[in-house]
Order: C-alpha cells, then sequence, then structure tokens
C-alpha cells in the first residue's frame, strides 16, 4: 500500500486521528506500507507561520517533485490510499493520474471539503494555507475512488451518489483513550471552574458566535475560559486562558479542564464534521455543552453525558448549571466517558478500516 497525504507523519490532527494509528493493524493484516507526505518536515515547520515565502516556495516544488516519483512508482501497489489531495493547488490533474494509474484507490477525506465551503478560508493568515483544500479535486476523487471514507454520516448520502463504485463508509476520527483518559483532581479551594474550548483558527468563528452567552455567564458565576488553539483570543468581561495546542501536552491540557463546549452552525460545512471536540471532552471525562445540531444529537445523550442547547439562554442556563453543580459535572463526565470508550476508542474503530481495505482487496482480486 502507498499512502498519499499532505503532511509528515504524527503531526497534522486530521492523520493522527484517523489513519494514521492503524498502521501496525494493517501491517498484520499482511499489508506493507509506504507513506508519501506532500509536505516534508521543513516545510510542516513553517507552512502555518507568517512570511518564510521562500522556505514555502522551495517546500512546495519539493512536494510536487515528490509527486512526480510518486506517479512513477504507483503501479508498484496494490492500493494507493489518498487522505485529502494529492496535491495542493491548481486543477485535480495529479489526483485523475493516480486515479487511472493505480490498482486501486481508496479516498479518506473530513469535512465537507467536497461543496467546498469552509467559513472564512479567505480570511486565513497564510495565503498558501488558503489553498490547500480544493473542492474540484475532492469532487473527482470522490467520484472514482473504489472506496470513499467519510467522517460524518450525514457525508456519506451525497458521496455515495457520487462514487461511481457506490462504496463509501462511514469511519469517525478515534481517540488513544488510554492517554486521553480522566483525572481524579480536585479544585483548590477558591479556583475558578475551567470551561474550555479546543480548536484552530478557522473554527474560531464559532467560539465568537457565543461570546454574548459567556460574558452573560460571567456576570452569574465565576469562571475561567480556557482556550486551546493556535491563536490569541480574548473576550471583554470574560476571564480568559490561550494555551497553546501541542500534540505533546493534549491529554494534559484536556484534564486541566472541567467542561468543555462545542458552539457550532447548522448548515452544509459543518454537517461534514465528525464532532471530533465532543470526542475529545467525553474521553477527558468531561462533561460537554453543545449546540443541537444533528451530529451533536447523536454524540451527546442530552441531560446524560451533556447538554445539547440551541440559543443564548440555554447556553448560560446549562452552563451555569454545571459551575455549580460538581456532582452533575462528575456524572455527566462518567457517562461521556463510557460513551468515548465504547464508540470512538481504537479498539472500537479498527475493524471498520480493515473491512474496507478488505472490500478493495477483494475487489482487486
Amino acid at each position: 500500500m502507498l499512502v498519499l497525504c499532505p503532511f509528515p507523519r504524527d503531526t497534522a490532527a486530521g492523520q493522527r486521528l484517523k489513519y494514521e494509528p492503524y498502521f501496525d493493524d494493517w501491517r498484520a493484516q499482511g499489508w506493507d506500507i509506504d507513506v508519501s507526505p506532500f509536505c516534508d518536515r521543513q516545510l510542516w515547520r513553517v507552512l502555518y507561520q507568517p512570511g518564510g515565502i521562500g522556505a514555502k516556495v522551495l517546500g512546495t516544488v519539493r512536494g510536487y517533485a515528490r509527486r512526480l516519483a510518486d506517479l512513477g512508482r504507483l503501479r508498484r501497489y496494490d492500493l494507493v490510499y489518498v487522505y485529502l489531495w494529492v496535491t495542493p493547488l491548481g486543477p485535480a490533474l495529479f489526483e485523475r493520474l493516480v486515479l487511472r494509474l493505480a490498482r486501486a484507490v481508496v479516498y479518506d477525506l473530513e469535512d465537507n471539503i467536497v461543496a467546498g465551503q469552509e467559513p472564512r478560508a479567505d480570511n486565513h493568515p497564510n495565503p498558501l494555507v488558503r489553498w490547500l483544500k480544493g473542492a474540484g479535486k475532492a469532487r473527482v476523487m470522490v467520484a472514482r475512488a473504489d472506496a470513499v471514507i467519510v467522517a460524518s454520516p450525514y457525508l456519506v448520502g451525497p458521496a455515495r451518489a457520487r462514487n461511481l463504485a457506490r462504496q463509501v463508509r462511514c469511519i469517525p476520527p478515534s481517540l488513544d483513550t488510554d492517554r486521553i483518559c480522566p483525572v481524579s483532581c480536585a479544585r483548590a479551594p477558591g479556583a475558578h471552574v475551567v470551561i474550555g474550548w479546543t480548536g484552530t483558527f478557522s473554527s474560531r468563528i464559532y467560539l465568537d458566535d457565543i461570546a454574548g452567552a459567556l460574558r452573560a455567564l460571567a456576570r452569574r458565576v465565576p469562571f475561567t475560559l480556557r482556550v486551546i488553539g493556535n491563536f490569541d483570543y480574548a473576550i471583554d468581561g470574560v476571564a480568559c486562558e490561550v494555551v497553546r495546542w501541542s500534540a505533546a501536552h493534549e491529554a494534559r491540557d484536556l484534564q486541566s479542564l472541567d467542561i468543555g463546549i462545542y458552539p457550532l452552525r447548522d448548515d452544509a460545512w459543518t454537517r461534514g464534521k465528525a464532532g471530533l471536540k465532543i470526542i475529545q471532552y467525553q474521553a477527558a471525562g468531561l462533561p460537554c455543552v453543545a449546540s443541537h445540531v444533528p451530529l451533536s444529537a447523536v454524540q451527546l445523550r442530552d441531560g446524560e453525558s451533556g447538554f445539547l442547547v440551541r440559543d443564548h439562554a440555554e447556553w448560560v442556563d446549562r452552563l451555569e448549571r454545571l459551575v455549580r453543580d460538581a456532582d452533575l459535572r462528575r456524572r455527566m463526565g462518567a457517562a461521556g466517558r463510557a460513551d468515548a470508550v465504547a464508540l470512538y476508542s481504537r479498539s472500537a474503530i479498527a475493524p471498520a478500516y480493515r473491512a474496507v481495505l478488505d472490500l478493495v482487496a477483494t475487489a482487486d482480486a
């Protein structure tokens, strides 16, 4: 198997939380695996930083040279596994070549990139990153791949309607639930309850949506908002802390929270999301308050593992209840933890990947 992916191994969250953890399991099935990322580690180190245009251009040239070499060896592999795209820029030329030359192709996508509706993509501070997701490339891959993997159940129907082989499977992200787990530590007397949100620059707009509710909450009960991400953030009238996301500290940072929040809008783009934040909060044993959108309603048991909310008043009310009631936080956190282990642990998800690989291998035999 040849894996064509955007980023080096163990770097990007989408790759780390989807297929990468299963390489050993696939090898146990008999697959030999080669991985070819478009970005090498030199490009990865500067890709999301401002400036450094020269290093980014050189890194992009190296990526295209690597892909040209990959085209020359595709026929040596029984299967090519493509995550997101083959190359980041321009039309779907390399994607079409891979589909033509490879014996079999599995295409793994996240979010609703086929719709090309990522919110505020034009506002990203890095001009190269604005080009990284191309809807045209995804449409070509979805249409012609031998099997397609989506992360949200709401993408199965649209993807199956496009896919000529009609082979589409939903496999959500998974977590190492032994590493991301609850921690028992009582708050120091007088310490504020910590409400946490984790995400990147592109999804901060959803946090902005509930800034008013958080300000209203701060007038009723003391709490600290901890933002785990890759950008600075503040809300007037709210005690905010910013923690720079790090893979090394991911589990510890989640364990430092008391409540997780997942604000979201209900639109075509968000219906393609996999609800990763909810999964992370649940794995860490945290109660979650989330916008009442279709996927959240599947992942959260309202009133048992968290709360689903529809408006400003419900955000304030449900968060206040959790801030004031430590026993309620513990009960909901335990219920969410049980769901995370049963549905989103590595052992729970591994068979779904095996089934897709078996399907393609059988069809190609």
